[in-house]
């Protein structure tokens, strides 16, 4: 739903504002408990059947935006339950990271095949004579199908020529590219973690807000506060658009200004550096040392590839992610700051908390939540007098947001080293599409390829953290793309650090 602002948005950016503000007051961190009060005022609800399940629901949407887990619903506990344990800057992200919050749930039917009140009732029943179970009665003339002899198999909705026949399927489920997800005993949704590889599509695809990711905005406020701390922010190209039209790249860096941030750097950077190993990795490698090699800078579809294909584990490429090679520079350039990546993407949370990119990496924001820091000091990016920034990225490495902008960056680099070599590409964006090219891939009929994933439709324009439709944020990012001042990743500058950096 990126590009639509719901109410959900609303909320949520909302949360996001009064964690900011929070730990920018600093304080009696108690004072949290008022925050529901305040972010659903009034007597009457206006979402659902009560004003105090509103209140509820916010009450753990505010603390897991401070990084707090969702509390035991069988046992009371105020809001502020360890708020002093996250009120610290070296603070991680616990798992689970992606949390759902039960008594949000709404129960969505998951997977019913119903009739509908369009239906006609019409002389040749169609419907019933292409079912393979009987399933399907009349009653006055209307269609009804006996949920318990129903298979799903969905002849009948294709079959009817009135289209009143249709599936129901939850909102979260039927976006998550794994399976991650179930229903309880209650009928709420369940995210299974052994299969859940923190993509956040379900996050954003869930109408009524019931889930969620844990943040770090109340982490990075405290640390740029700390008079001692350099902290710099490493932004994911996906950035362009995502602040609306008329902000500028200037306009960007002059904001993280006042929001205290010493610096900005492009993660394109990253990007190319990435571009150099992986195409490295595999001249070196394919096809003498593995069949085919898949792209590394998406954590969601590397983490499925792995738990899906253990066999093909050692296909992934081992090049460090962009934004972990924009941090280590930074990081070089900059001993004893503080980095924080901040782009479109949940799963990006869960790599910075692995103990070997801990070090490299301080803090993960999603473009969503800096507004929330941006509205929470009340500034205003379109007023903004502009600040220069000094990028110095390639066209190819600003691609990466983009479906199929990696693979097209690493055949140029390839190209470049070895003019004569012919090698083959196949990618795929979404995480059910990356597992089929995986399939195939292990059927050996890839061997020789270069194989590039994105756990989200589109690319990173179509993060969990994105607020831009994803057809415009594609056409910005392009635009901006031709800005660069040079086209590929393999003549950038930072080459000579990537020793370095390994």
């Amino acid at each position: 739903m990126r590009g639509i602002y719901t109410e959900a948005n609303s909320i949520r950016r909302r949360v996001f504002k009064e964690v900011a503000q929070l730990a920018y007051e600093g304080g009696d961190y108690k004072r949290i408990e008022d925050l529901p009060f305040k972010i659903i005022p009034g007597q009457e609800a206006n979402y659902r059947e009560s004003i105090f399940l509103e209140r509820a629901i916010i009450g753990e949407r505010l603390r897991l935006a401070i990084g707090l887990p969702v509390r035991d619903y069988t046992e009371y506990a105020p809001i502020a339950d360890k708020i002093n344990d996250s009120a610290i800057e070296e603070k991680y992200y616990d798992p689970p990271l992606v949390n759902i919050i039960k008594f949000a749930c709404d129960k969505c039917p998951d997977n019913v095949v119903k009739t509908t009140s369009v239906c006609r009732g019409c002389l040749a029943h169609p419907c019933s004579e292409v079912c393979p179970v009987d399933a399907i009665s009349f009653i006055k003339g209307k269609s009804i199908i006996d949920q318990d002899k129903c298979i799903k198999c969905g002849m009948c909705i294709k079959a009817c020529p009135y289209d009143a026949i249709m599936r129901l399927e939850r909102p979260c489920a039927k976006s998550c590219g794994v399976d991650a997800i179930s229903s309880d005993e209650l009928g709420r949704a369940e995210i299974d973690y052994d299969k859940c590889v923190s993509c956040g599509m379900c996050l954003v695809n869930c109408p009524f807000g019931a889930i969620s990711d844990k943040g770090q905005i109340f982490q990075t406020v405290l640390a740029l506060k700390d008079p001692k701390n350099e902290v710099y922010a490493a932004v994911a190209p996906a950035f362009v658009g995502q602040f609306g039209p008329q902000v500028t790249v200037e306009k960007l860096n002059a904001a993280m200004s006042k929001l205290g941030f010493a610096g900005v750097v492009e993660v394109a950077i990253g990007a190319d550096l990435c571009t150099v190993e992986e195409a490295q990795d595999f001249i070196e490698k394919v096809p003498s040392e593995l069949p085919f090699m898949a792209t590394s800078c998406c954590p969601a579809w590397a983490s499925m590839a792995k738990k899906q294909f253990p066999e093909q584990a050692n296909c992934i490429s081992m090049a460090l992610t962009p934004m972990v090679l924009t941090g280590r520079l930074i990081k070089k350039v900059h001993p004893g700051c503080k980095v924080v990546f901040i782009g479109p993407c949940s799963a990006k949370k869960l790599e910075a908390s692995r103990k070997s990119v801990r070090s490299d990496i301080d803090f993960v924001l999603t473009f969503e939540e800096l507004v929330g820091m941006f509205e929470a000091m009340a500034i205003d990016l379109n007023d903004l007098e502009d600040k220069e920034m000094d990028f110095e990225a390639s066209e190819d490495g600003r691609g990466f947001a983009v479906a199929g902008g990696v693979a097209t960056a690493v055949l140029d680099c390839i190209k470049r080293e070895q003019p004569d070599r012919e090698v083959n590409v196949i990618k795929a964006d979404g995480l059910r599409e990356c597992s089929k090219m995986m399939m195939v891939a292990k059927a050996g009929k890839y061997d020789g390829y270069l194989l590039e994933g994105m756990a989200c439709p589109g690319g990173c324009v179509a993060g969990a953290g994105t607020m831009l439709d994803i057809n415009k944020s594609t056409r910005q990012l392009n635009d901006y793309k031709k800005k660069a001042p040079f086209k590929e990743s393999i003549d950038t500058k930072y080459r000579e650090y990537l020793e370095l950096l390994d």
